[in-house]
């Protein structure tokens, strides 16, 4: 299903987990995106050391960005540096990823809980998780325009071979379903940030729909990464694949929804 997903792609937070497949799967991918570009904070460093690796790999396919979401400076440059490249074709998929959770205290203590969250807590996620993906859509949105807007694509058609937004959201972001899942795993910050990310989903999608750009949000799974554990049941590859299989047959009917890997969808 990777081969569906064409043209420019843009994903934040690819050092690691789910980035780093989502950008394994598209360049590995029979027909791959001719354009993929791997944000994350620090390219350089060695939590990246993989995806430099990657990228070394499939160096005509992959460039990697310096792109820190809580920092404006780097998200305005790194749009710059995609323009470039672009050279007017416009960016076709933005896959807002990247995302933090704030970790647990001690083996004993609920991740996120009550007692253990205050306003460091909740700000830090929520710029990252909430405020990040807003500004990197803002400052992206005129490559999402220019592809929007190009010869050859049909002006009722939205998809990702137009132009799409996916924005990573959560289980754990649904309000309705709260009660199910609170008690094993609280997670202030990242719930509420989350839950957020929701109504900025649905406002993008609102605000760009008449420029024929679908907006919608994408939950992995509960997936075996830095933040999901090791005794997460779902594989980074088997997510990965689930979700670009979803973003690959997104359309009109999808924009502003929050569907699942498997294309199930989530109440709010």
């Amino acid at each position: 299903m990777a081969a569906k997903v064409s043209g420019s792609v843009l994903v934040t937070g690819a050092n690691r987990g789910i980035g780093l497949e989502v950008v394994r799967q598209l360049s590995e991918s029979p027909c791959p995106p001719t354009h993929i570009f791997a944000g994350c904070r620090d390219p350089h460093g060695p939590g990246a050391k993989a995806l430099r690796e990657l990228a070394q790999k499939h160096p005509q396919k992959i460039t990697t960005l310096r792109l820190d979401q809580t920092d404006q400076a780097t998200i305005s440059e790194a749009a710059r540096q995609v323009g470039s490249a672009l050279k007017g074709a416009g960016l076709n998929l933005l896959i807002n990823n990247a995302g933090i959770n704030q970790a647990a205290n001690s083996n004993t203590v609920p991740v996120g809980n009550l007692a253990h969250t205050g306003e460091k807590e909740m700000t830090e996620v929520f710029l990252t998780n909430t405020v990040g993906p807003m500004i990197v859509t803002k400052e992206f949105l005129p490559y999402l325009r220019q592809a929007a807007s190009l010869p050859g694509v049909s002006p009722s058609e939205m998809s990702c071979r137009r132009a799409a937004v996916v924005n990573v959201s959560t289980l754990f972001s649904s309000i309705q379903r709260c009660h199910e899942l609170f008690l094993q795993a609280p997670m202030y910050p990242y719930r509420v940030s989350k839950a957020a990310l929701n109504m900025l989903t649905r406002c993008l999608s609102e605000d760009l729909k008449s420029d024929g750009i679908l907006v919608m949000a994408l939950h992995p799974g509960w997936v075996q990464t830095d933040m999901g554990g090791p005794q997460a049941p779902l594989s980074t590859e088997d997510s990965v694949r689930g979700m670009l299989s979803v973003i690959s047959s997104l359309s009109e009917q999808h924009v502003g929804s929050l569907l699942d890997w498997e294309g199930r969808s989530i109440p709010w």
